[in-house]
């Protein structure tokens, strides 16, 4: 099913390895086969992934954009996985799907999941969990 985009003006994309930049107005685009596309605004760097569960999410990232190095990023995704278990065993639900997904090999659902996993974090970093 091919998978249609609209690139806002200078909006970046992440497209199968590559980073590509939108000129100055809007397009419009339509990807006829599947590959790995992330919008700039779901990418996280290592500098913005200041918390765990920010942490957990760019593990996820870096499985779904960088597959040639998947191993080393699932061992320490599973590491990570268990210590927010610890940390909020409230949380299992969430941090279990997007686990699920991984193991699965659906990194992209992965990261849907773990947004809903990082705007939980940001309530119980508000409410001093």
């Amino acid at each position: 099913m091919p998978l249609r985009l609209t690139l806002k003006p200078h909006e970046k994309i992440f497209l199968g390895g590559a980073v590509v930049v939108n000129g100055n107005s809007r397009a419009d685009l339509t990807l006829l086969n599947d590959v790995a596309v992330l919008r700039q605004a779901d990418i996280l760097t290592e500098v913005t992934a200041d918390t765990p569960c920010k942490r957990l999410y760019l593990l996820a990232q870096l499985m779904y954009m960088d597959s040639p190095n998947l191993v080393g990023y699932h061992a320490k995704f599973w590491s990570l996985a268990q210590e927010l278990l610890d940390q909020y065993p409230d949380a299992a639900e969430l941090i279990g799907g997007v686990a699920h997904e991984v193991t699965q090999g659906n990194y992209y659902r992965a990261l849907r999941l773990g947004k809903k996993l990082i705007a939980a974090e940001k309530e119980w970093m508000r409410n001093g969990q």
